[in-house]
């Protein structure tokens, strides 16, 4: 039987992660109360505060900006995890 945590990012129950998705303490807080779903919505997030920001992974001062982002998406911690100015999600092309 899946693992179920009540899902801060979904508002509802939902299936957990299979494993701690992020280091340290913020990795466990996710982990406890993130659900699979609502993981990759912040992945999907992510990627549009990386590609705005122009941040990448090999950069560890980014690191800073990518859990500012998570504590703020996940736990309404701040507004970094909001999304980039001009983002859509449903892909329609961008910024014109």
């Amino acid at each position: 039987m899946a693992r179920m945590v009540q899902c801060v990012v979904l508002k509802r129950e939902a299936e957990g992660l299979e494993a701690n998705p992020y280091p340290g303490e913020l990795g466990t807080r996710i982990y406890e109360n993130v659900s699979a779903e609502g993981w990759k919505l912040w992945l999907e997030r992510l990627s549009a505060i990386m590609n705005e920001n122009g941040l990448s992974t090999a950069d560890p001062r980014s690191f800073d900006i990518i859990e500012k982002g998570m504590l703020g998406f996940f736990f309404n911690e701040g507004n970094a995890g909001d999304a980039p100015a001009g983002f859509n999600p449903g892909g329609g092309g961008g910024k014109k």
